[in-house]
This record gives structure tokens, sequence and C-alpha cells, in this order.
């Protein structure tokens, strides 16, 4: 049913400054661009990252952080959890040891999104079966 997730949508009241931003912490512009609406490709498997005017967002929207945090698997997560810290990014979840090679932390973007990154062994496992070099 559920087969893999297909965009992660963010919301910031400032579209440019979130699309500067992530320009700059991914290292590539927005593939896709349209009034209200940017999307990079991101990582592996070129998944999707889209940021929407929050004036879209809808009406009874909370403003602060909360819910679902998605997870970006990353190599190295101290440095990346710094580099996000020092692009202006604010700890919402220090490092914590998940267990059997697990570990989590998070930050809230500029925009007030919650960006959960991961040190995951079952994604580069996954990864390994599923692309070839």
């Amino acid at each position: 049913m559920l087969r893999g997730f297909a965009t992660v949508s963010f919301y910031a009241a400032d579209l440019e400054a979130a699309k500067v931003w992530y320009a700059d912490l991914l290292g590539i512009d927005p593939y896709y661009v349209v009034p209200g609406y940017i999307e990079f490709r991101v990582g592996d498997l070129q998944h999707e990252l889209g940021i929407i005017d929050g004036r879209y967002a809808p009406a009874d929207s909370p403003t602060a952080p909360g819910g679902a945090i998605i997870f970006w698997h990353v190599d190295d997560l101290a440095a990346t959890l710094q580099t996000l810290l020092d692009k202006g990014a604010i700890e919402y979840q220090q490092i914590t040891e998940r267990g059997h090679g697990f570990v989590t932390a998070a930050v809230v973007d500029p925009f007030g999104n919650v960006l959960g990154i991961m040190s995951n062994p079952h994604y580069l496992e996954v990864l390994a079966g599923t692309i070839k070099a």
C-alpha cells in the first residue's frame, strides 16, 4: 500500500529565503520552480523536498514544530548536525542513540520546519541491494 514517500513538503513564509537556504545546504538549485512552490531532488533515490509558500498552508496549520519527523539518512550525523546549526537551524532533538546502529537528531530550519537526520544501517543495506554501481 505505502511504497515510499514521493515528496516531503515544508512551508515557508519567505519562499525565496527558503530557496536560498536549502540550495546552499544541499549544494544544488531546485529543479522545479513555479510561483508559490519549489522542489529539490535529494539523495541516492532522488526523493523530492518541496517547499510551499506559507500563504498556501491550511488555515488551521500549527505554527510550532510538531507531529511526524521525516529522517534523512546522512553519512556523518555529527558533522551534518553541526552544518545545520551553523546555517541557522535550531536543535530540536539532540543526537540520540536508538540502538543497533540507529542514531537520530533533528533541527528546526529557519522557516519553522522540523528536519530529521539519521545514521541508518538499514538504509545502507537496502541501498546496496537496490542500486548497482
